[in-house]
């Protein structure tokens, strides 16, 4: 038998979720939050199952799991989010994502973000080269929260800000080269970020926090409140005005 590779397994995993997810947003049977729910919980129950299976010897941090802080003995553990953005899948919009990484020592090494709204997965395994950057730069925020940081770099910068679900699709749209800086504070936890991690560093962005130090997984406390994704040529100026910001505070 060949050996699925890690890049393969998060990358299978991720969409296939996608797949039970999209199935049951157009079933009708539920709608609105019970959706988002429901679906959360279908997705989890098979990765947990596949995982446990594919890779019975490592850790798994999911949102929709009970955590154990025993994870942290472990050098790999796979950190999911069966269903980011939970409230954009249940408004049948396409701005939400799965998520499967692999964090190793504490770095997330494998991740694969699915976007089966838009009928992709984005991975690791396969990077593809970074689109010309946008003019003006464009730059993500909350579509029902923007960050203040996030609003005052981009008026620093002369950025356009465009409004946007998940966490997950945000990323993506950097990846994608919809848009060039996606600065995030005020709370995530290590499965809303840890497979974008992957994929975004995978493809040649800046990947940090927001004061320039590195993302870390599995933490005893998976809280991650913020970070900052983008394009290499504006990471030294969106951490300066970031702390700029906060100093100002």
């Amino acid at each position: 038998m060949i050996h699925e590779s890690d890049e393969a397994l998060a990358e299978r995993l991720a969409t296939a979720a996608g797949v039970i997810l999209l199935a049951l947003q157009v079933s009708g049977e539920f709608e609105g939050k019970a959706l988002g729910n429901a679906g959360d919980a279908r997705a989890n129950a098979m990765l947990m199952h596949e995982l446990r299976a594919a890779r019975p010897e490592d850790a798994i941090l999911s949102e929709e799991e009970k955590d154990s802080v025993a994870r942290c003995s472990f050098s790999r553990v796979w950190v999911v989010d069966p269903l980011d953005g939970t409230r954009e899948y249940g408004e049948g919009r396409s701005d939400w994502a799965v998520h499967v990484a692999l964090a190793v020592d504490g770095v997330p090494t494998v991740g694969a973000v699915a976007l089966p709204g838009l009928g992709l997965t984005l991975t690791s395994g396969a990077p593809k080269p970074l689109a010309p950057a946008n003019v003006p730069p464009k730059m993500l925020v909350s579509r029902t929260r923007p960050a203040a940081e996030a609003v005052f770099v981009a008026e620093k910068i002369g950025a356009e800000l465009l409004g946007m679900g998940s966490a997950g699709a945000k990323a993506m749209a950097v990846v994608r080269g919809e848009a060039d800086i996606y600065l995030h504070t005020g709370g995530q936890y290590e499965w809303d970020n840890c497979a974008p991690a992957a994929v975004a560093a995978a493809a040649g962005l800046h990947v940090s926090r927001v004061d320039g130090s590195p993302l870390v997984y599995n933490c005893a406390n998976p809280y991650l409140p913020d970070l900052l994704i983008c394009r290499k040529e504006f990471a030294a100026e969106a951490l300066r005005l970031a702390a700029e910001f906060v100093a100002a505070e």
